[in-house]
């Protein structure tokens, strides 16, 4: 018999909620699986993609996969893995670097042979791409009686697939016993014509949406059949979820009574709010988390509540007009743009702005060094000056004619307090996936648009675009 782990989705390097700690928790959850497979004897562990969570992982997160990969170089335990969207880059890969360091074998359309199994594969292909590609492989070697793809996208039949499972058989030069698969990071598995596909699922939580416990698969290859068992990681950071359905009348004092009873040390605590009651004060929930020992809190009002003072009407300046006056003038580079709308994106969390600024500006030096370029000379009048203030106002004529005299009290304080404080907000009631920001990354499958992974940061290169996604 031939047992490997698959494994997937770790996503080293991944600071959720800008915490420290969470970074290290993404890599004491692969040191787990690793240390599971020497323990349990393995003849290899095959990762099938997004070993990082960016393409640019840090000096220290590199330091930690080394030494975690040569527990398994020690005991003789071959890594096999393919490259994912999270950390693909144009030129030479992560993996190969750990390849020429002897710790790991990128897959290929060449068979590496572990015992009596061919293990090929298939990195992250875009959408864009796949309709050119061949599957062509080599053929399965005399002395390998089962041959199994890896590859890192998100197949059919599972949640949000846009890749067809039965095509790539069909056309595949090599029968597949199995595939083994990457990107979903919920664990599931389907047969498709005659041959097993299945997601391992992540190793720690990339979202709040991801609430099943984590963990990895166990493929054993024997007697001309394979046989996919699921083991879960006991020693992940625990999530606390808290919910809460606020009858009418009910507020901040019956959410917070449902969180003092859980026990919230070191945990990560998710609040999600739903019922007909009060307005909250996400803040105040929040902090009480903290005050009971929680690492991280966070609070998803998902209420649509209406507005309370709607008889009251302010006359306030428009920001929006300002800002998109202002950046007509400056005449900005495409990179600057793109900037501008990042940073001024309602749906991005205060938190993680610098984050995805940061990212984005490096993706654009390494891919498009000319969207640096200043623009050329430009009249406020012209068309192809926009920002996201236009494309909001493009998408509703009707709200700028009545911006100046908005009925929505609340909001009007808030523009207010923008417009005099240099356009600064606060994202006091960000939804906890926002703090994954557009991913990835793709999850569990939850589609709320309040949990968007982050992976769509991969999407402005068109090279990498996120399958999500975290999603």
């Amino acid at each position: 018999m031939t047992r490997v782990l698959h494994t997937g989705d770790t996503h080293l390097g991944y600071q959720q909620y800008n915490s420290p700690e969470r970074r290290q928790d993404f890599l004491e959850a692969f040191r787990t699986v690793v240390e599971d497979a020497v323990a349990d004897d393995v003849d290899a562990v095959v990762h099938a993609g997004d070993l990082f969570h960016d393409r640019r992982p840090g000096l220290v997160d590199l330091q930690g996969t080394v030494d975690i990969l040569r527990v398994l170089e020690d005991a003789d335990i071959p890594f096999l893995a393919v490259v994912g969207n999270h950390e693909s880059k144009r030129d030479a890969q992560w993996l190969d670097l750990f390849a020429d360091l002897g710790l790991a074998t990128r897959l290929g359309a060449e068979p590496v042979v572990v015992d009596d199994v061919a293990l090929y594969g298939l990195d992250f292909v875009p959408r864009s791409r796949r309709d050119d590609l061949t599957y062509d492989f080599d053929a399965v070697p005399d002395d390998a009686a089962y041959a199994t793809l890896v590859s890192h996208g998100l197949f059919e039949p599972f949640a949000h697939a846009d890749w067809d499972t039965e095509t790539v058989l069909e056309e595949s030069t090599v029968d597949f016993d199995a595939v083994l698969l990457g990107d979903n990071h919920k664990p599931d598995t389907a047969e498709v014509r005659d041959t097993w596909v299945t997601y391992c699922g992540s190793t720690e939580r990339a979202s709040a949406s991801e609430r099943e416990d984590r963990g990895y698969n166990l493929v054993d290859f024997a007697d001309d059949e394979v046989a996919i068992s699921r083991r879960g990681l006991s020693s992940t950071r625990e999530f606390v979820f808290v919910d809460a359905d606020l009858a009418e009348g009910e507020g901040v004092d019956r959410v917070q009574e449902r969180v003092r009873q859980h026990d919230l040390e070191d945990a990560v605590v998710i609040v999600t709010v739903e019922g007909e009651g009060r307005p909250i004060a996400p803040a105040a929930i929040e902090e009480l988390a903290i005050d009971r020992g929680a690492l991280v809190a966070r609070v998803n009002d998902r209420r649509d509540l209406p507005d309370e003072d709607e008889d009251v009407s302010v006359s306030f300046a428009n920001p929006d007009d300002a800002v998109r006056e202002r950046v007509r003038e400056m005449g900005l580079s495409n990179a600057a743009l793109e900037i501008d709308e990042t940073v001024r994106s309602g749906d991005l969390a205060d938190s993680n702005v610098r984050e995805s600024v940061e990212r984005r500006v490096r993706d654009l030096l390494e891919d498009d060094e000319s969207a640096f370029e200043p623009a050329p000379e430009r009249e406020p009048g012209d068309e192809d000056v926009t920002t996201v203030a236009d494309q909001l106002a493009d998408g509703s004529e009707a709200a700028d004619a009545t911006a100046a005299e908005s009925t929505d009290s609340a909001d009007a304080d808030g523009d207010a307090a923008a417009a005099t404080n240099g356009g600064e907000t606060v994202a006091n009631e960000a939804d906890d996936a926002t703090d994954d920001t557009a991913s990835g990354d793709i999850n569990d499958g939850d589609s709320d648009a309040a949990e968007t992974e982050e992976t769509t940061d991969a999407d402005a290169d068109a090279d990498t675009a996120s399958l999500g996604d975290f999603a």
